[in-house]
């Protein structure tokens, strides 16, 4: 089947996220205190290395600029946190996390990066999956220690990199053109950027609503098309 490899990414995501949240309720406040201060050292260090792969500042500014005036209007961080709500009360689940933080971090790690990309077109392509189940192992065990801080909404991930993945698998043959080489790594960089910002909220030291963001690394896409 054309779509084992974006599945099987989501199921581990699914299944890591899962294990995450049973290992959440055993770890005091003190020590995820520690655990979501160590993440966002982490997290910072894989937006800055991520961000050093963009080579063109006008279209990553752009891509930013536009995604904030875009987000702002619809309000992504809000509907978000509405659906966060819903299921927590769904789940009856205590509420003492962001759903909102938990997928867009868990989301933006999972979908950013040439993995994601290359691993879906070579599926559509070629039916190749071998670095979209490679990633799987990868993602699965991130997602397990990122649920045990930011909870549910990690989990809930899953439905994000299962839709990513089989939309460019299914349109692999058309979009594959789309995605050169300059722009994947556009892409990486914006991406990145949004890392950064998370791992710079983990720390406390900004309080920048990136779920209004969302929209950042996918416009390098149009803005090569249109100007290239």
């Amino acid at each position: 089947m054309i779509l084992f490899g974006a599945l099987a990414n989501g199921l581990a995501v699914a299944f890591g996220g899962g294990v995450g949240l049973a290992f959440k309720q055993g770890i005091s406040e003190r020590v995820k205190t520690l655990i979501v201060q160590a993440l966002g050292i982490c997290v910072v260090y894989v937006g800055i290395s991520g961000s050093l792969k963009g080579n063109n500042t006008i279209f990553v500014v752009l891509s930013m600029v536009i995604a904030a005036i875009i987000g702002e209007l619809i309000d992504f961080d809000h509907q978000f946190n509405k659906l966060g709500d819903w299921l927590q009360g769904l789940f009856k689940m205590s509420s003492d996390n962001s759903f909102s933080e938990g997928f867009v971090t868990g989301s933006l790690f999972i979908c950013v990066g040439a993995m994601a990309i290359v691993g879906s077109l070579q599926s559509g392509m070629a039916g190749n999956n071998q670095v979209l189940y490679t990633k799987s192992m990868i993602d699965g065990i991130f997602v397990l220690i990122l649920a045990t801080t930011l909870g549910l909404g990690v989990v809930f991930s899953s439905f994000s990199v299962v839709a990513y993945e089989s939309v460019l698998t299914l349109l692999a043959k058309w979009v594959a053109p789309l995605f050169t080489h300059a722009v994947i790594n556009e892409m990486t960089c914006v991406g990145s950027l949004l890392i950064l910002i998370i791992g710079l909220n983990m720390l406390k030291l900004t309080n920048i609503k990136v779920a209004n963001l969302l929209l950042a690394p996918f416009l390098p896409i149009l803005l090569y098309a249109i100007f290239r």
